[in-house]
């Protein structure tokens, strides 16, 4: 795969646990409290993937973002919960019409694009989920980061359409994932985290449903995912946000590499 976006690998040191080793996290959906303002992180690879992020918005926003009408407050209402975060976190300067991030970068603030503003801010993408009454809608996102999906096809559906080509993800883990969505309280954030192989280090990794996906060979590095859940107090959304975490597959040990791979069968 070729992306003239991103020609070497950005990669962390370490993966910050092993989530296939903890039956906690190991069995879906492995949800686990967020401990105070761990709901977002910055890691040791932040430079390497914002300034992806910021070539990725720059050159390919609609594939990278989208944002249906209704979700607007919603949109509001995360930049506003972001912003707060960031006047709090070490390395950042926030001021009312920039931010200069820990790697130097000033970014304005644009409320009027605040997905967009966010996804050049922190690590994390965004998605916002909004409940239809029966199931929680995918309305907006900042996707900088897909592992094997594409942003305009899962727009404005729910999540049992979100996942339906994912066999693992049936009618029982979907009603399962429905009522903790509806238990989420903005005062406890969830976490969870998940695993994959690639063969290559491209963070943007979209994929069409019904296109199948390569499966690796060579199996080169490791692809996690630290997602976190958060209630927005005013508009009841939930934030669905998604770390990545890529790192070579020699570092880690045969033994818990061994581990890993039989987790995924």
């Amino acid at each position: 795969m070729v992306n003239p976006m991103q020609d070497a690998p950005i990669l962390q040191d370490r993966l910050p646990l092993f989530p296939w080793a903890d039956p906690r996290t190991r069995r879906l959906p492995g949800i686990q409290p967020v401990e105070g303002r761990d709901w977002l992180r910055r890691d040791d690879a932040y430079a390497g993937q914002m300034a992806l992020r910021d070539r990725l918005i720059a050159g390919q926003p609609q594939v990278v973002h989208g944002l249906l009408p209704k979700a607007r407050l919603a949109a509001d209402e995360l930049y506003a919960t972001v912003l707060d975060w960031l006047r709090e976190e070490p390395g950042f300067a926030v001021s009312e019409t920039e931010v200069c991030r820990p790697d130097g970068v000033t970014v304005p603030l644009t409320p009027d694009k605040p997905l967009l503003t966010l996804g050049r801010l922190v690590q994390q993408d965004l998605c916002l989920m909004e409940s239809n009454g029966a199931e929680y809608d995918l309305t907006g996102a900042i996707l900088c980061f897909p592992a094997s999906w594409t942003l305009a096809q899962k727009l404005g559906r729910p999540m049992t359409g979100i996942h339906s080509p994912v066999e693992i993800y049936d009618e029982t883990l979907a009603a399962r994932v429905h009522r903790l969505l509806q238990t989420i309280r903005p005062e406890q954030p969830l976490w969870r985290m998940n695993f994959f192989t690639y063969d290559d280090f491209m963070l943007h990794h979209p994929r069409v449903e019904g296109d199948w996906r390569r499966q690796p060979t060579g199996k080169s590095y490791v692809r996690c995912e630290r997602q976190t859940l958060l209630r927005l107090p005013q508009t009841q959304a939930v934030m669905f946000a998604i770390h990545t975490i890529v790192v070579d597959a020699a570092q880690i040990s045969a033994e818990d590499y061994a581990a890993l791979r039989d987790a995924m069968h």
